[in-house]
This record gives C-alpha cells, structure tokens and sequence, in this order.
C-alpha cells in the first residue's frame, strides 16, 4: 500500500502473481489460495510418487505422500483430506484396502485410483464402483483434470 494507506482504504488493489497462481492457471484450476484441496497420495514408486507429487502441487494442491498403505491410516486418522489417490497394487495393504479403511476414517474423502493393470481395474470398480481409476501410463495434465474433475463439487463449495 501507498505510505499513508492500508489496503483495506480506497478503490486500488494490489495482486501478485506467484509461479504457482501461474501453473494453476495454466491447468484451468478454480482454487483460490484461501482454499487448497488436500490429497493424500499413497504410491509404493518412488520415481511414481515423487513425479506425482510434484505435478500435484504445481497444479495448487496440498500434498502429502507415503509408499504404503500402512503409511497412509496415521495421516488419514491425524488429517483431513479432500481425496485420497492411491495406487491398488502395494505391499502391505493395496490400495483397495486402503480405501475401505479410508471410507471408515474420513467418509467424506473422495477416492481415486491409479493402475498398471488392467484385471486390478476391474476388481476396484467392483469394490469401489464410486471411485474413478485412472490407468497409467497417462499424461501429468490428464491427472489433474481428472483431480479437479472428482474434487469439483468440493471446490465449487469452498470458493
């Protein structure tokens, strides 16, 4: 503000565009930096998960990340999350279990999955027929509209 004048006196606003307000715009995000969604990603790929998670959070996300299933119930239990994006196929609890756990801990968070494998598909639409699965190999852009896309209406709410 001009010396004299808070921000909150007269027509005039001043906005600073950040590299990360930038890249979320580029994606079509409708975040505002009041509200960003949380995901918890769970994806035993380390190479996987830290590609994801770094798309994730230029795209304005809040991301927390774990290799495992196991991993993945303390944060479920200590946080909330917008979505959960698991991969299915994990050691120690794959991603299906996971996500009945989450639907347990935090039934208001949304789930995705992301797959290899064609057959593990199938048995997650089966178990979780509410959650959209997304078959790798896909494109980083592809993830985040389809993030955006299931966490629309939870958004929309929050703007």
């Amino acid at each position: 503000a001009p010396p004299g004048q808070s921000l909150r006196e007269g027509p005039t606003f001043f906005c600073t565009c950040t590299r990360d307000f930038l890249t979320r715009m580029s994606y079509g995000t409708a975040m505002t930096d009041a509200y960003r969604a949380r995901i918890l990603l769970a994806e035993d790929d380390t190479a996987m998960r830290t590609y994801l998670e770094r798309a994730l959070h230029n795209a304005g996300f809040a991301v927390d990340s774990v290799d495992r299933g196991t991993a993945a119930l303390p944060l479920l239990e200590a946080n909330s999350y917008d979505l959960l994006l698991s991969d299915i196929v994990m050691p120690e609890m794959d991603g299906i279990e996971l996500a009945q756990k989450c639907n347990e801990l935090s039934p208001e968070t949304k789930v995705m999955f992301i797959t290899g494998f064609a057959a593990v598909t199938l048995k997650a639409s089966r178990e979780q027929p509410q959650a959209k699965v997304l078959s790798k190999p896909f494109h980083l852009k592809d993830l985040v509209l389809e993030v955006e896309r299931v966490l629309g209406d939870r958004l929309s709410a929050s703007l």
